[in-house]
């Protein structure tokens, strides 16, 4: 059978992605004024949306079986294990408050480890039948109810819709975004979001965006919470659908860097606070306008730094040790098998040659990363385990307090 390649499309919507999720983490370092806080809304209401779409849709192929168990303890589990506590107390020597119970309430970034994690244990269930979508929005609204953040059950809850629907939206229905008219209504529909997020605080509050925080928290009724919700779910989804339909479907430099956004989520949060250590935010302070312009092309200089193929070579092990371990055992065992070559004074061999080993950037997927190739769409040019999103404490504040900057 011939060899499957990655679908460029997808790689470049990861890698795009993960560099949003920088920009809006590095976006708390920046002092609150009206330009910087009407971007940060608009990023807000469609990128953890977009994000958590992508995740459902490489998610397809998860079953209950060992080999994606495996996945799980290699991908999610093992990670969170390290980097909880690693970024946890890496704040706390730079002067950071942190409250929350280690591992049992994520911290910043690391949020969507354990929610992911939880989302591809119910796959097997969610993907039998469209009917389990408008069952997702009605959790998703009920979720507004629980103020519990343990294991980020809020996000759990809340942002389960657009999970859901990337299970069940197929590669034809994802093709149609290359359309030439859907490009240009995305382009409207995100300036009439731009329109909305400049006064978001008229009919809404940034807290909604993040879906951590209880309707009790919100400080409002439910029916309202509850129908405000809705309706930032459907501008969320209009807004990430229009961003994936201006992705480039072609493959290119900045397409292998989608196989690496794990490096950039677990990694990235490190620098940041490094940065904020130094005397960032003071200087911001001073300069608003020209900190955000830094700011922002240094959070994109940051994320393809850390998918640059030497981040991908040399810090990959930190970020998946055993799928790497495991990766250089097998192919230290293939080099064993290999034949010795022959010598002048033997026949020539009659038996095949042993098949090569993969060139770099071609080896086979990791254990439980998804096959991304299984679901590429024709029109178009792995799962989603590279996640990042801030966590957001339940407030009304722009950026919320700590534990988002």
């Amino acid at each position: 059978m011939a060899a499957t390649q990655r679908d460029p499309w997808l790689d470049n919507t990861k890698m795009a992605l993960v560099t949003l999720v920088v920009i809006g983490h590095s976006w708390g370092l920046l002092p609150d004024t009206h330009f910087s806080n009407w971007a940060y809304d608009f990023l807000y209401f469609w990128h953890i949306p977009a994000f958590v779409f992508i995740s459902g849709y490489l998610s397809k192929s998860f079953e209950w079986t060992p080999r994606h168990f495996k996945g799980l303890l290699y991908v999610l589990v093992i990670p969170y294990l390290v980097f909880e506590p690693a970024l946890y107390y890496y704040r706390v020597s730079l002067g950071e408050s942190e409250p929350g119970l280690l591992y049992l309430q994520p911290h910043w970034t690391m949020w969507y480890l354990p929610v992911l994690f939880f989302w591809r244990l119910m796959t097997p269930v969610l993907k039998r039948h469209w009917l389990f979508l408008p069952a997702a929005v009605v959790v998703s609204l009920a979720g507004g109810l629980w103020t519990l953040d343990w294991f980020m059950l809020p996000r759990i809850l809340g942002l389960l819709p657009f999970f859901v629907l990337g299970l069940h939206l197929k590669p034809r229905h994802l093709a149609r975004l290359d359309d030439p008219w859907v490009k240009v209504a995305a382009v409207g529909a995100l300036v009439l979001i731009a329109v909305l997020s400049r006064d978001l605080d008229d009919w809404a509050r940034t807290a909604f965006l993040w879906y951590d925080a209880g309707y009790e928290d919100l400080d409002m009724q439910v029916a309202t919470a509850a129908q405000t919700r809705l309706s930032v779910m459907a501008v969320g989804l209009i807004g990430a659908f229009s961003v994936m339909a201006l992705v480039p479907r072609r493959g290119g430099w900045f397409t292998a860097m989608g196989a690496a956004t794990m490096n950039v989520y677990l990694l990235h949060g490190f620098v940041i606070k490094t940065v904020k250590a130094q005397g960032f935010t003071q200087w911001s302070g001073d300069h608003p306008y020209a900190a955000l312009a830094v700011t922002t092309i240094g959070a994109v200089l940051l994320g393809l730094a850390l998918a640059s193929p030497w981040s991908r070579r040399y810090l990959s092990w930190l970020v998946n040790p055993l799928g790497t371990w495991e990766k250089h055992r097998k192919r230290a065992g293939q080099e064993d098998r290999t034949p010795p070559a022959p010598t002048t004074a033997a026949p020539p061999s009659v038996e095949p040659s042993p098949v090569p080993l993969p060139r770099a950037g071609s080896a086979p997927l990791l254990p439980g990363e998804t096959d991304t190739t299984a679901h590429a769409p024709p029109a178009v040019g792995g799962g989603t385990d590279e996640p990042g999103f801030p966590r957001a404490a339940p407030s009304g504040e722009r950026r919320g307090p700590e534990s988002t900057r």
